[in-house]
């Protein structure tokens, strides 16, 4: 990270304010187009459009983790000759994979569940498919069914439930007899035993990480978003004309609140080291609103120039000061910089003549100074798995996964599939939820598994049949899958798709591994889409609609100003119409929206506008009462 010396006080370029005191630090990070904020920029883009990328959540230890736990047992596999022993890597690679982020004691009983019923499927799976010809054609959907009927009643069992389907369609692609079937499963019990205790004995990592990842990539896209105001204070373009970067930091950073919401919602059986995080939550909700009106403030003219930049630049820098107070390791004698950040903010506002500026710079002020929020009560340790009732969207997903799995398989029969079990779990894995979730999900697999099988084709000629390197790129592709999983979903396929590749060439010899794997993705790929096209399909409210919903949510935010009602209620309706402001906009850049574009494109974009200026200016109306009551 650049490292640049802060500004002396009210040294500012172009700002005549004064700072209270002098920088307790000689240097700060300075937000500029590194190669990591360009990333961020491609980061908004994509997920303006549905794509998911989130460079913070690189994870650099769970992979070196996952390369141990799979290397270790197909060096085994290698040096016996074993072919069975595959189960082996690849149990191990999908308990790494069901690691997801929740307290220590609540994986380990995912983990633990995933090792058990994952070793029955391996065995059941594989020794009734070979009970009759055919027979697996038939089981497969029944078993993934079953799965994700009993996933579906476990709070968060998502994640469970679509790798014991994995599990289950691969068993029955291995029709064996008892004897066989049992070893498969000795197999998979060894390999899924191994990574378990590999993730909670002898190399554990820290459960709260998730939580430190989620609250940095909040605070880094507020950043973002104050230094784009930044640069539109200074540079040329000061037409007050909406940009589309007003609406992907807008989605962005909303974006990132949620994800750390809902990653609180699930260490909620945590009774310790949460509060800097829920702090973090608050804080960002309420600099988030402040930026909100800032930006339309730039948009619509409003006030001082030199005053809104000047609000801007001492936003990024408590925003800098914050980061680095988070970064500051124990026992280090260096000052913390977000004290003096927050005299800074509350002296400015106290100079600044616009309300609207002095509102948004208080509520800075004041986001940074609250004390942490009171923690809800805690629901028990044992409900996280305790059963709970099927809903009704558990029962008809496992129902269209089952239609996916069966239209799967009928492709199997009629175009000779080599490994129908790729395909299938193509279907598993592309299924999780309504249209727009999945027809997104099933271009991002069929890109990754193109590019990671020609890619795995290219290092398969290029290493031929040497074992010892092909085993190390295995096992290096096994690391970087799992420390990009949570990154983004192709990128993750391309690696996931070259690891399966090379394993099976290695294991399991034969031609046309990786054609086979790029076909058989694509063809489960499109039985997911079908499914979720044909049963009862969820394209959620068209683009008008979201436009509506996101028009009246705003309409009722700034209502809600305008009556003075409490602070709370304010917050809790202006939530809602920052999700359904980012709702609309993603419908615009969806399927539904590339549809609906063609028709009324002049109306949605009108609708889109006022939209956009009813949530700027509920925001801006907040906080300029903010300011008119600065003095009270």
């Amino acid at each position: 990270m650049a490292i640049a010396a802060l500004p002396a006080a009210g040294q500012e370029r172009g700002s005549a304010m004064p700072d209270p005191a002098p920088a307790p630090l000689a240097t700060l990070p300075l937000m500029r187009r590194r190669p990591d904020s360009m990333l961020r920029w491609v980061a908004r883009r994509l997920e303006l459009r549905a794509f998911g990328l989130v460079p913070e959540h690189f994870d650099l230890a769970e992979g070196l983790r996952a390369a141990l736990a799979v290397g270790a047992p197909l060096t085994l596999a290698l040096a016996s000759g074993l072919s069975v022993l595959g189960w082996s890597v690849f149990a191990a690679f999908w308990t790494c994979l069901c690691d997801a982020p929740a307290p220590d004691a609540v994986r380990r009983r995912m983990l633990g569940t995933f090792l058990g019923a994952g070793t029955a499927m391996a065995f059941a799976g594989s020794a009734l498919a070979a009970l009759w010809p055919m027979a697996g054609l038939l089981l497969g959907p029944i078993l993934v069914f079953a799965v994700l009927l009993a996933c579906g009643r476990i709070a968060y069992g998502g994640l469970l439930g679509t790798l014991l389907g994995v599990v289950a369609v691969v068993a029955v692609g291995f029709p064996q007899g008892l004897h066989l079937a049992g070893a498969q499963a000795l197999a998979f019990l060894a390999g899924a035993t191994w990574a378990y205790l590999l993730i909670t004995l002898l190399w554990p990592i820290d459960a709260l990480r998730p939580l430190v990842r989620a609250s940095d990539a909040v605070i880094v896209r507020l950043l973002d978003m104050a230094e784009s105001l930044v640069s539109l204070g200074e540079g040329p373009h000061r037409d007050g004309a909406w940009h589309s970067e007003h609406a992907e930091h807008r989605r962005t950073v909303r974006l990132a609140v949620e994800r750390l919401r809902s990653l609180l919602d699930r260490y909620a059986v945590q009774t310790t080291g949460l509060a800097p995080h829920h702090q973090a939550l608050a804080t960002a909700e309420t600099l988030f609103g402040a930026l909100i009106a800032l930006d339309q403030g730039f948009i619509e003219q409003v006030g001082s120039a030199r005053e809104r930049l000047a609000v801007a630049r001492a936003c990024r820098t408590a925003l800098l000061a914050w980061m680095h107070d988070r970064a500051m390791l124990p026992g280090i004698a260096e000052p913390a910089a977000l004290p003096w950040a927050l005299r800074r903010l509350h002296a400015l506002a106290q100079g600044l003549r616009d309300d609207l500026c002095a509102g948004c710079t208080l509520a800075m002020a004041q986001a940074f100074a609250a004390p942490v929020p009171p923690a809800a009560p805690l629901p028990s340790a044992g409900g996280v798995l305790r059963a709970r009732p099927l809903s009704r969207a558990a029962v008809q997903q496992a129902l269209r996964q089952t239609a996916g799995l069966v239209a799967v398989y009928a492709a199997a029969l009629t175009f000779g599939l080599g490994y129908p079990y790729w395909a299938a779990m193509a279907v598993v894995v592309v299924l999780q939820g309504g249209v727009r979730v999945t027809w997104a999900r099933c271009l991002e697999r069929i890109l990754g598994s193109v590019l990671g099988g020609l890619f795995a084709s290219a290092l398969l000629l290029l290493g031929g049949a040497e074992t010892v390197p092909l085993a190390c790129l295995a096992t290096l592709l096994a690391g970087v899958a799992i420390a990009l999983r949570a990154v983004n979903y192709t990128v993750f396929v391309v690696f996931l798709t070259m690891l399966f590749v090379i394993v099976t060439a290695m294991l399991h010899p034969g031609e046309g591994i990786a054609a086979a794997r790029m076909i058989d993705n694509v063809i489960g790929s499109l039985a997911a889409l079908l499914a979720v096209f044909l049963l009862w399909p969820d394209f959620g409210a068209s683009l008008p609609g979201r436009i509506a919903e996101g028009i009246a949510a705003n309409r009722a935010y700034f209502d809600a100003v305008s009556a003075a009602r409490p602070f709370a209620e304010i917050e809790t309706v202006r939530r809602a119409a920052g999700l359904a402001s980012i709702e609309a906009e993603t419908a615009l850049h969806d399927l539904g929206g590339l549809i609906n574009r063609t028709r009324g494109a002049m109306a949605h974009a009108q609708g889109l506008g006022t939209l956009r200026m009813l949530a700027g200016t509920a925001a801006m109306a907040w906080h300029r009462r903010l300011g008119e009551n600065r003095g009270v």
